[in-house]
Order: C-alpha cells, then sequence, then structure tokens
C-alpha cells in the first residue's frame, strides 16, 4: 500500500467527550515553530503545506497551544485551513508561559487562563475551542480555581470540553470532581511508559490519551534492535512501527506525531496502514 492511497481514516475513530469523532491519528503543531519551540519557523511555507497536506490526508483533529511560539503555531493553522473544514477538530491548552527558547513556566491563575482563552480563540479564528486542554497544573494555584475557570468558560461557550496534560491518576481524579475532563494529554510512547496507569485509566472510562513526544524510540531503533527488525518485515521506517504500537496498544490512543516535513506528515499518515500483528507487538512492548 502507497503513503498516497493511505489516509488517517485507516486509524480507526474516536470520539473525543462522546460528540466529537475523530480519526485516531491526529497531528501535533509544536515542531511547526523555530528552534526551542521559539518564534517562526525557518520555511514558513513548508508548515503551511505540511498542515494543508495532513488535511488532504483525513487529518481532522490537530492538536496546538499557545505557548508553541508563542503563537506562531496557531496562527500557521489558521493560515492553512481557515475557513476549517466541518470536521476538523482543533484542540489547543493554555497554561504554560514562555520567557525564551525552551523555557516553560506555568502559570494557573484565572484571569490568565481565561487571558490566554480568548488570545487562542483570536489567533485560531474560532468562536469557540472544541477541546481546550490545561498545559500544565500550576502548582502554585489550587486545581479548583485552574479547572473552575476553565468550566466557567465552558458555561459561556467558549469552551466545549476541557481536557488536561501531564497528570496523574489522582490529579485527573480531582479535576473530574469539578468538571468532566475528556481527554489527557501525557508524555508516552513505545520506550518511555512511565504513565500506563493513567492510560489504564483512560481506557476504562472512555478518555482520550493524546500521547505527547509519541515517535521517541531511542535504543529500540538501532540497526539490528526490534524496531528496525520488524520495521524491516513491514517494509516500514522505525516511526511507522511505533506509531502503528500505540496504535494497538489502546482504542483510547489519539497519537499526535508533529513534523515540519510534507514527506514526513506523509510518512507519519501512511503508518495509519500497518497493521501489527500481536506477535509482534508483544515482542515491542517486552523490549523495554
Amino acid at each position: 500500500m502507497s503513503e498516497s492511497t493511505v489516509t488517517a481514516a485507516l486509524s480507526g475513530t474516536f470520539t473525543i467527550g462522546g460528540d466529537l469523532p475523530v480519526n485516531r491519528l491526529g497531528y501535533g503543531t509544536m515542531q511547526l515553530t523555530g528552534p526551542g519551540v521559539w518564534g517562526d519557523p525557518r520555511n514558513p511555507e513548508e508548515a503551511v503545506r505540511v498542515l494543508q497536506t495532513a488535511s488532504e490526508l483525513g487529518v481532522n483533529f490537530i492538536d496546538t497551544a499557545d505557548a508553541y511560539g508563542p503563537f506562531v503555531a496557531n496562527e500557521l493553522v489558521k493560515k492553512a485551513l481557515h475557513p476549517y473544514p466541518n470536521d476538523l477538530v482543533i484542540a489547543t491548552k493554555v497554561g504554560h508561559t514562555r520567557q525564551g527558547p525552551n523555557r516553560w513556566i506555568p502559570v494557573g491563575r484565572p484571569e490568565y487562563l481565561r487571558q490566554q482563552v480568548e488570545l487562542n480563540l483570536r489567533t485560531l479564528g474560532l468562536d469557540h475551542i472544541d477541546l481546550l486542554q490545561l498545559h500544565r497544573i500550576d502548582p502554585k494555584v489550587p486545581l479548583a480555581d485552574q479547572i473552575g475557570e476553565l468550566a466557567l468558560m465552558k458555561l459561556e461557550g467558549k469552551i466545549r470540553h476541557i481536557g488536561l496534560s501531564q497528570v496523574s491518576v489522582g490529579e485527573l481524579q480531582a479535576a473530574n470532581e469539578i468538571t468532566p475532563i475528556v481527554s489527557v494529554q501525557n508524555l508516552y510512547n513505545l520506550a518511555k511508559r512511565d504513565s500506563e496507569m493513567v492510560l489504564n485509566y483512560c481506557e476504562k472510562h472512555q478518555i482520550g490519551f493524546i500521547p505527547w513526544f509519541p515517535l521517541a524510540t531511542g535504543a529500540l531503533a538501532k540497526e539490528g534492535g526490534p524496531l528496525d527488525q520488524i520495521a524491516k518485515k513491514y517494509d516500514a521506517k522505525p516511526a511507522q512501527i511505533a506509531l502503528a504500537w500505540l496504535l494497538k496498544r489502546s482504542p483510547v490512543i489519539l497519537p499526535i506525531p508533529g513534523t515540519s516535513s510534507v514527506a514526513h506528515v506523509k510518512e507519519n499518515i501512511a503508518a495509519a496502514g500497518i497493521k501489527l500483528s500481536d506477535e509482534d507487538f508483544q515482542t515491542l512492548s517486552e523490549a523495554v
């Protein structure tokens, strides 16, 4: 099966919050910015083409954040895809401030979160945000104040659903007592699975699990290693097998591989056409 015949639809679907169906293989915008997730990309035209190509190949779930750039990724999404396709779900995040390249400090004061939601709406060209995720819980601000402000904006119609990022099961449960939480975005990939308990909780409760850094494979991809061997078996790239493993791991997983290259976004989406055997899935699962 050639890359040109594979679309994200082959990854299957998941319904976020019970009313937003998306193809499970999405796209994350973080790599569309400059070095250190700061400033403009080296090739803005290619960045626009990447987004348009992803959409053309069936990606209808895009994850972004005000902190990417800041706002650079949002503006590229708007430039590339607005007016948006009816089935496109754009998830964005608030709660991380930027002080320069590779610098991130969480701020969860209610007035700041409200300001950033409003700026996301403006820079994305939206009248509401389908999925608004708290980028990080601010340990200096009561969780009820942070989630409560987002819940208030949900009541105002500016947010449709609320998600969290980089949280424990306990934090997820605590937030869910304040308002329904429909997604979690944690670091998770074939080589790093510290969030296994969170994923299992999400699967049990039909909460979308969005693994960030999904293509990290570490030593598994070295020549002759288990990922390399299985990739050759499927005539695929190690990164494609890593995505196929995630898609098979749980029906609530929504991988969002990012790239600033049209060629790579096509490769990533082609992973939707790879169906790992149970044996190969188990081999990879036990290799870490």
